[in-house]
């Protein structure tokens, strides 16, 4: 119990900073993805080809991958970023193309008689995707939308590999030190309740959006 006090402060402190990744790249991929996936529905074959190849190319490499071209290729090119907003580009770079393909394939189950009676409601493009489109697609989307948010939970454990002081960083050090494995098995309950708390929100999340039918 001792040891535990010892090292549970420096698990927490690792643990906010996970929460803190995950809550930035949350933020800021979902609402992009989403975005992706209406821009890719424009007739303008340019930005569709080149829409395409970003998701393709998110999609097709290694997160890891992505993170290390970002920290330390890309000041080759003078491009320099400090650890924590690499970590946040590659990972919002990462989870936007995810969710806009998730995105992608809500929006093509809608309709397309649906977009035409919108025009004779003389509906506004954007009132017809926030009042016909979204709240449709939010509901057909919202479990895939859920696993990859729960898999993000995971992947945040890839920053330490930028030197970020994450949960698992805090706790291989710790672990490390001490010759113990017991810091790595806390770690992994601390993942365990963030997982567990997700699924809750999850549904009841989707039951909140079950009057979309």
């Amino acid at each position: 119990m001792t040891y535990l006090l010892d090292i549970l402060p420096n698990l927490l402190k690792g643990a906010w900073v996970t929460l803190e990744v995950f809550a930035w790249v949350l933020v800021l991929s979902i609402p992009l993805g989403a975005a992706l996936a209406f821009l890719m529905r424009l007739p303008f074959k340019p930005l569709k080809w080149f829409l395409t190849l970003y998701i393709w190319v998110m999609r097709g490499t290694p997160l890891l991958l992505q993170l290390i071209f970002i920290y330390y290729i890309l000041p080759n090119v003078g491009i320099v970023l400090e650890r924590f907003p690499a970590a946040i580009v590659a990972f919002t770079l990462n989870y936007a193309a995810y969710f806009a393909e998730i995105f992608r394939g809500g929006i093509e189950t809608i309709p397309k008689g649906q977009y035409e009676a919108a025009k004779v409601l003389n509906f506004t493009p954007f009132q017809t995707i926030r009042y016909i489109i979204l709240p449709q697609v939010v509901k057909i989307v919202l479990p895939s939308v859920f696993n990859e948010i729960m898999t993000l939970v995971k992947d945040s454990s890839l920053v330490y590999t930028l030197g970020i002081g994450d949960l698992l960083l805090a706790s291989r050090t710790a672990a490390n030190r001490d010759a113990s494995l017991l810091p790595m098995f806390i770690a992994g309950g601390f993942y365990l309740l963030m997982i567990g708390g997700l699924t809750l929100l999850s549904k009841q999340v989707e039951k909140r959006f079950s009057n979309y039918r």
